[in-house]
């Protein structure tokens, strides 16, 4: 908090790596990676494992049961569009709490983005309020943790709204805002303008490499350790 509002210019950091240097408002605005995404924001982004379907003209994003449609203005910024548009390649939704109404008027103007959801808890922050909910999406594992439980969502609504805790009810949310990241190598495929997509295309390619190089070193690691166990038992 305290480098968001007395920074000019913040440098996030991962393991000892630089992941992005930029404004406050850019760090919020335009996340490169997942972890800036959810490292900048109270309460955290919601992220979803997606895909994208529909046409070049409609593209929908599909996540769990839901589907709520992209701006033509977003799809326009995608690097890569027919990599992942009706293919099994998977990709990261994320939508922070503050980016999601429940009024009806959000919910009149954005019909195409929109979906159902339960109230679990309502936590009453004077100007505003949390919204603890449940997605129509459920989950078979009963081992998930709740951090990745696809099903939780937090919106961030009005202090004045009426939803209350128990009910069903419908959310907006403003695409204008919302975020898509490379489930592979986490890194954003919507650029900040048509200008930077041609930057964007090649980091995406650099960290493509980069995680098929890590995943390829993971992989000989556990065949050495398979190759090493079933010695062991030999013995």
């Amino acid at each position: 908090v305290e480098a968001m509002t007395m920074g000019t210019r913040i440098v996030v950091m991962k393991d000892g790596f630089m992941q992005q240097v930029d404004t406050p408002i850019n760090l919020y605005d335009y996340p490169i990676n997942q972890f800036v995404a959810g490292f900048i924001g109270t309460p955290q982004m919601n992220f979803y494992t997606a895909k994208l379907t529909g046409t070049k003209t409609k593209v929908y994003v599909e996540f769990g049961d839901d589907k709520v449609l992209l701006p033509q203005s977003k799809v326009k910024l995608i690097v890569g569009l027919e990599k992942y548009l009706n293919t099994e390649k998977e990709i990261v939704f994320g939508i922070r709490p503050e980016d999601i109404h429940d009024d009806a008027e959000w919910l009149e103007k954005a019909k195409t983005a929109s979906i159902k959801v339960k109230v679990d808890v309502v936590e009453a922050l004077g100007s505003e309020k949390l919204l603890y909910c449940k997605t129509g999406h459920a989950i078979t594992e009963e081992d998930v943790s709740i951090a990745d439980d696809i099903s939780n969502l937090i919106a961030k609504v009005d202090g004045r709204s009426t939803t209350t805790a128990g009910g069903e009810i419908a959310l907006a949310f403003d695409m204008e805002h919302c975020h898509l990241f490379d489930k592979f190598t986490e890194v954003t495929i919507m650029a900040r303008s048509a200008d930077d997509k041609a930057y964007l295309e090649e980091l995406i390619a650099k960290r493509e490499e980069e995680e098929t190089v890590k995943a390829e070193e993971r992989a000989r690691k556990e065949e050495e350790e398979r190759i090493k166990k079933e010695a062991e038992i030999a013995k």
